[in-house]
């Protein structure tokens, strides 16, 4: 501790260029305060400062050495302001962007305001991409990856989109061997809001600039329209995995061309960058990354009710 006084007695005179000056800051004398500067270049060996009647101006080396003090001071501060934040409970309105996809994130966020009942929720869900910062939210939930330099960013984890249909769908319009064959079937797509655009199904030949013309039998701009009439026989969907896993370990829905049409996706959850973030962002952080995607950790659970 008397290290740590000594840096900010030398900090301070350094500052106002005044033992007088400095003391009346740290609320002692001018004679401690040139006590303390005097141990400190006993101790290293240096003088710190050029020192006459009139004034007090610093050496090379005080000037070298008043930068790494100033850098330390700040390190303990952001220390000690990080471990207060931490110590508070996390509290407040916490305003989160959120994709389309209830399914995977409702279940998480239900178990998040059990375990944090003083933090309120405002969820807003969309696929479009938000600006975090101008229209303040506190945290977002973006698949892809992250590339506004002014967010801080986790892995939420990784997903697969693979194409499913019922076995009676199958067993009524049979099981396509090939990606062409598909142009037979009755295709479940998506819509983006954002684009107006359907969502493309990759097949193996799409990386040869060969896009595959399919069916719309049916469009919806969300996951579970799709879900519930790939069940019911409807046709043939292109969904995630974390949607699906269930119905697929139960038989309700199958696997359809798993080696030809599949894409891999990401999540992140991102929120304004900031050294000290907020006892609730972080509470939200941290909860997302351990239960959206505990598939990552052994196994994808089906969805649960609220």
């Amino acid at each position: 501790m008397d290290s740590l006084n000594g840096f900010m007695v030398f900090v301070q005179v350094a500052e106002a260029r005044s033992f007088v000056a400095a003391g009346r800051a740290l609320g002692v004398s001018a004679s401690a305060v040139g006590k303390s500067v005097a141990r400190l270049e006993e101790k290293l060996g240096v003088r710190l400062f050029h020192r006459s009647t009139r004034s007090v101006s610093l050496t090379a080396e005080g000037t070298l050495f008043l930068e790494r003090s100033r850098r330390i001071l700040a390190e303990i501060e952001a220390a000690e302001h990080e471990l207060s934040q931490r110590a508070a409970a996390p509290r407040g309105r916490l305003r989160v962007s959120l994709p389309l996809v209830s399914s995977l994130v409702l279940p998480v966020l239900g178990d998040f305001m059990r375990a944090y009942p003083d933090i309120e929720l405002d969820l807003d869900f969309t696929d479009r991409i938000v600006d975090v910062i101008d229209e303040g939210f506190d945290a977002v939930v973006r698949a892809g990856h992250p590339s506004d330099s002014r967010l801080s960013a986790r892995k939420l984890g990784e997903y697969r989109s693979v194409l499913v249909a019922s076995p009676d769908y199958l067993a009524r319009r049979g099981t396509p061997r090939t990606a062409a064959e598909l142009a037979g079937h009755s295709c479940l797509q998506f819509r983006y809001s954002t684009s107006g655009k359907l969502e493309p199904w990759p097949t193996v030949g799409a990386a040869a600039g060969l896009e595959l013309a399919l069916p719309t039998t049916m469009i919806a701009n969300n996951l579970e329209t799709r879900v519930c009439f790939a069940q019911r026989g409807l046709g043939i969907a292109f969904l995630p995995d974390f949607s699906v896993a269930h119905l697929l370990a139960e038989d309700k829905l199958r696997a359809v061309l798993p080696d030809e049409v599949s894409w891999t996706g990401v999540f992140y959850v991102l929120w304004p960058a900031s050294k000290h973030p907020s006892p609730k962002v972080r509470a939200l952080v941290d909860h997302l990354c351990a239960h959206v995607f505990p598939a990552e950790r052994g196994g994808v659970p089906p969805p649960r009710c609220l």
